[in-house]
């Protein structure tokens, strides 16, 4: 009887394993038919973020109970591994166990425990499934959520109730009163024939379903199962705020290089891992604020299509790959993904923050865009005109070079002339405190904390272009690339070393895109600087008014960059607390302008700027500070539209209006 079963055992494992294996392989090759990326280096980072972000499931547990509810599964596999061998072994004869773990009483007070918990996980998931059914769920594949999760707890319960079975019969090797879930399961049964019979099938079951579920699992849905762990470990360990750079080879034949993702062929391995890897939790979509403004966007419907497409397409990708001969695939756009969805992303890294599984959804946005405007020539007619200014005058607001340095005008601002050497600090101004007059009262408040606290600075002027950055998260990584070259090489021709950027977004670029382009200087944004300054008592903050303050993170300064403490310094160095909003610090709600958005008319749903004026309000406080020209601008639009009685004001300029009386240091 034992070889019988040893036979039908080896068969389960042979056909289950050649189904999963095969699928498995087929999986492998279409993730390396991808393009090229950079995911090598950084091992150290890669294995923290393996052992903090897997094992400890960092970022599930930023909401506790559903946090606790996924842990409970995955940690409990993790503990019962060693069962599956054990079971095989039953299986095949009652009397044979693992060493030491089959008889261990710590052990198997594990395996009760965790099945227990693994159970318990499995019902949290059904009741938040079947009864709360919370928006973040809708458009995902339900039943197939259904039929994992029945998998997963047939195998806890199979485990269980054979456990108690053998307590029964008195045939564990282990001190029953170290299980006492089996054992309280163990007087269900009596010792005779009947449960001798059923504990043979509790063990077959139990081992027909975990075979069972590794021959499914490849050809479902909920791969994460199984490159979740992978995907995050190549995930991004350089900079949130970075874009990888596309290759444009002088020597190369332009229709060999690939500008952005037209077809699912064109996607990177990584990229294509991503939509491998996704859990369909919606989290991403729950804290997207182009789908919490009713846009058409939702960043895990995204995902799911782009799968789809490439497992609906996979076979031609691999034949291409075989034959040499390009595939004749659609185009994601409109297909796959339509250009609207495209076209909403803020590209503010909330989702990707959000994501417990390393998906990066920025980056197949851009890939998008990059194909839509490089290769297309679409997209939105406004973004056209911020394009065409960026072109032909080297920033968005289409206005003279020569007018750039007109904001200094009276104020102790040296621009840098061509040959002369840089001085401390290079003072980054940006397109829109050099042009927009709103936000210019910024530029001017930095500059003279900076020169009331003794720090030598200069800026660039008609020399100063704009740094790219809405030009490359629209997709003209061409345009960006020429303004970053040209751009890098004045900065280091004028010796550089220190920069002081007032625009996050401008700050992001230089501190973490420009390095792929020969930039290496120290970048700091202003509200970085201010506040070492009034640690050092260079600058003496004045009490400001008694209406209250709230602070609006920006996406590119916060999240992106972490800069979060800074800030919030300068509001409490003015003798005023913060009063925080519910979305703030890494997980702050976008003003509007990310992703180019700045340049395009939101034509569905509500106004993205006026949630966040309504947010801001809901704090009783009269002031929103703000730490971008961008969310300046924004912000006091959305105040005005939605008529709330709120002041709009950027942490430098409410720190300089102590200047005015002398109390600056």
């Amino acid at each position: 009887m034992t070889i019988v079963a040893a036979l039908v055992l080896l068969a389960g494992i042979g056909v289950a394993g050649f189904l999963g294996t095969r699928r498995a392989l087929y999986l492998a090759r279409l993730v390396q038919s991808g393009r090229a990326v950079d995911r090598t280096g950084h091992w150290p980072k890669r294995v923290k973020n393996e052992a903090v972000i897997v094992l400890a499931q960092r970022k599930l547990f930023q909401r506790l109970l559903p946090g606790l509810m996924h842990a409970f599964i995955f940690w409990g596999f993790i503990v019962l591994l060693p069962t599956v061998i054990g079971a095989m072994l039953g299986a095949v004869d009652g009397d044979w166990e693992l060493p030491w773990f089959g008889s261990s009483g710590v052990f198997n007070l594990l395996v009760d425990v965790f099945a227990a918990l693994v159970a318990l996980g499995c019902a949290s998931a059904f009741y938040v499934r079947k009864v709360v059914r919370p928006r973040r769920f809708e458009g995902s594949h339900k039943g197939e959520a259904d039929v994992i999760l029945l998998a997963i707890l047939g195998i806890v319960t199979t485990l269980l109730l054979w456990h108690a079975s053998k307590i029964a019969l008195g045939e564990n090797a282990w001190p029953e009163s170290w299980s006492p879930i089996s054992n309280a399961l163990s007087h269900l049964f009596g010792d005779g024939g009947a449960t001798e019979v059923l504990e043979r099938a509790f063990v077959w079951a139990h081992v027909a379903i975990i075979l069972s579920f590794g021959a499914y699992l490849p050809h479902s849905k909920h791969l994460h199962i199984a490159t979740a762990g992978i995907n995050v470990f190549f995930g991004r360990t350089r900079a949130r705020g970075r874009l990888e750079p596309l290759s444009f080879d002088e020597d190369g034949a332009e229709d060999e290089l690939s500008f952005g993702a037209g077809t699912v062929a064109d996607l990177t391995w990584k990229e294509m891992l991503d939509t491998l890897s996704c859990t369909e939790c919606g989290r991403c979509q729950d804290v997207c604020p182009a789908f919490n403004t009713g846009k058409e966007l939702s960043p895990k419907l995204l995902v799911m299509n782009l799968r789809d497409a490439l497992l609906a397409q996979g076979d031609a990708i691999l034949e291409a790959k075989r034959t040499g001969v390009a595939a004749e695939l659609p185009a994601l756009v409109p297909n796959a993904v339509s250009e609207q969805v495209v076209w909403d992303c803020l590209t503010c890294g909330a989702c990707v923050r959000e994501c417990p599984v390393g998906i990066e959804h920025v980056d197949h946005i851009v890939d998008l865009r990059r194909n839509l405007v490089m290769v297309e020539s679409s997209f939105p007619q406004e973004a056209g005109g911020m394009l065409r200014d960026v072109e032909r005058s080297s920033n968005p607001w289409g206005r003279p070079q020569s007018e750039r340095a007109a904001w200094a005008a009276g104020l102790p601002v040296h621009v840098l002339e061509e040959g002369e050497q840089a001085p401390e600090y290079l003072y980054w101004v940006g397109c829109a405190a050099s042009f927009d007059e709103r936000a210019q009262e910024t530029a001017k408040s930095v500059a003279r904390l900076l020169a009331s606290a003794g720090i030598e600075f200069a800026i660039l002027g008609p020399r100063e272009q704009c740094t790219g950055d809405g030009a490359r998260r629209m997709g003209n990584e061409y345009l960006y690339q020429e303004l970053a070259t040209q751009n890098v090489a004045t900065l280091n021709g004028a010796g550089v070393q220190k920069i002081d950027a007032s625009c996050p977004h401008c700050y992001n670029t230089l501190a973490n895109e420009y390095p792929d382009f020969g930039g290496t200087w120290e970048v700091v944004h202003h509200t970085e600087l201010l506040s070492r300054l009034v640690a050092e008592g260079r600058i003496t903050p004045k009490a400001s008014g008694s209406d209250g303050i709230t602070y609006h993170d920006s996406c590119y300064l916060a999240r992106h960059n972490d800069v979060r403490i800074e800030p919030r310094a300068l509001v409490q160095s003015l003798g005023q607390p913060v009063r925080e909003m519910e979305r703030s610090g890494t997980k702050t709600f976008c003003c509007g302008a990310g992703g180019a958005r700045m340049w395009m008319e939101e034509k569905a749903g509500e106004q993205i700027n006026e949630e966040r004026v309504r947010q801001a309000a809901e704090t009783g406080a009269g002031t929103v500070a703000v730490a971008c020209p961008f969310c300046t601008i924004m912000l006091d639009d959305g105040v005005k539209s939605t008529g709330r009685d709120l002041q709009v004001r950027e942490i430098a300029t409410l720190l300089a209006e102590g200047l005015d009386d002398g109390a600056g240091g």
